[in-house]
């Protein structure tokens, strides 16, 4: 269900605005938590527009309004994880169809495709999407959607939106990203011709590290329906509290996304420097393989980095996710709080070894998620776990 909330040009005015319109009832300014499993009828099938909660709530009205606005779409759908959003884009294939997707990406990602709908029959096609060659390539007579990141989680690698898009409008299938490390604050996938884009709301859009939930934004009304259907029949669906607190949490958005991409160019520069760090993975060196790419469809570069050390040995790298005392070491990412993170171990366990050391995941990579406190503070705690 779409709602007439004004829509403004300018990014903060967006974020503040989008979704939220007075309570008509109270004119409460924020919209309220509707702790609610029914609604009352007047009279069989009339009602106020919502039935039953598993299929509306107004909270989550409010914050699917608000997440179609960011993203610059049309409609927008809110589920009870990132991996619940994925799952119901999956499900509008059948047996038979083909996936070509990104061989480096989020290892639930993988997990969800490898073991959950392969044996389903749906075939996954892994290819280095950076090139955009070896996605028109991979497209065959079966190809019904293309799932890319940009950047990729966690070598922040960068494909070509657009030039994607081209390729799968003209295979006649869908093109999907996964926004979740730049949110729509750095990139805005639809106006590149995507035809969903799916994010982990619990990372940036909540932005607090205190909710778990996942989002679609797009602009065909027929896809959209299916996906509704989906949603409500399968029921992955986010409960008004949690609703509440990404609405929340998108309305800060902008102002916190400011600082991740100052502190991240700051903390960026500085490992690329230090003596005992062999690589930084991060799109905004301008020597990096897509960084004009990068440039042209983002904003800014974020704050999300991966790195190996000189000492290649897996004890050098648990030594420093051991040693730091303001980078957590947690799974997760995109809170104001800074995170340290292992993927071998941790978000991309699921992925086989020899895959992830072929695309270049090593056991060594250590990935942060670059918060918003003071940068110096944060330089200064990886100095110490590093060592000189």
């Amino acid at each position: 269900m779409q709602n007439d909330t004004p829509r403004a040009n300018n990014l903060g005015t967006k974020f503040i605005h989008a979704g939220t319109v007075p309570d008509p009832s109270t004119g409460a300014i924020m919209t309220p938590i509707y702790q609610t499993s029914t609604f009352v009828q007047e009279a069989p099938g009339v009602n106020k527009g919502y039935e039953y909660a598993r299929s509306q709530n107004p909270t989550r009205t409010a914050l699917e309004t608000a997440l179609a606005i960011i993203e610059n779409g049309k409609f927008g759908l809110a589920f009870s994880s990132g991996v619940a959003a994925t799952d119901a884009v999956i499900k509008l294939l059948s047996p038979g169809d083909e996936v070509i997707c990104a061989k480096d990406m989020y290892g639930g990602t993988y997990r969800l495709f490898s073991k959950i709908f392969e044996k389903y029959g749906i075939r996954f096609i892994y290819v280095d999407t950076t090139n955009t060659e070896n996605v028109k390539a991979a497209v065959t007579a079966n190809t019904k959607l293309i799932w890319i990141e940009t950047p990729t989680n966690p070598l922040m690698n960068i494909t070509d939106i657009t030039a994607v898009a081209a390729i799968s409008k003209a295979a006649g299938a869908w093109l999907c990203v996964d926004n979740t490390f730049a949110s729509p604050y750095l990139q805005n996938p639809l106006d590149l011709g995507a035809d969903m884009v799916m994010h982990s709301s619990t990372k940036y859009l909540g932005g607090h590290s205190d909710v778990i939930q996942g989002a679609l934004m797009l602009n065909d009304e027929a896809l959209r329906d299916q996906l509704y259907f989906i949603q409500k029949s399968c029921g992955a669906v986010p409960g008004p509290m949690d609703c509440f607190l990404v609405l929340r949490g998108i309305k800060t958005l902008h102002v916190r996304m400011k600082q991740h991409c100052e502190n991240g160019f700051l903390v960026a520069h500085f490992l690329r420097k230090h003596p005992k760090v062999e690589q930084v993975f991060w799109c905004g060196f301008t020597d990096h393989p897509n960084y004009d790419i990068a440039k042209s469809q983002m904003r800014d570069f974020g704050g999300m980095m991966s790195f190996t050390l000189k000492d290649e040995s897996i004890e050098a790298a648990h030594k420093v996710l051991s040693s730091t005392k303001l980078f957590a070491l947690a799974e997760s990412l995109g809170g104001v709080e800074s995170l340290i993170n292992h993927p071998a171990s941790m978000t991309h366990a699921s992925i086989p070894r020899e895959e992830r050391i072929k695309n270049g995941l090593s056991d060594g990579l250590i990935r942060l998620s670059v918060g918003i406190e003071d940068a110096q503070d944060l330089i200064d705690d990886l100095t110490q776990a590093i060592g000189q």
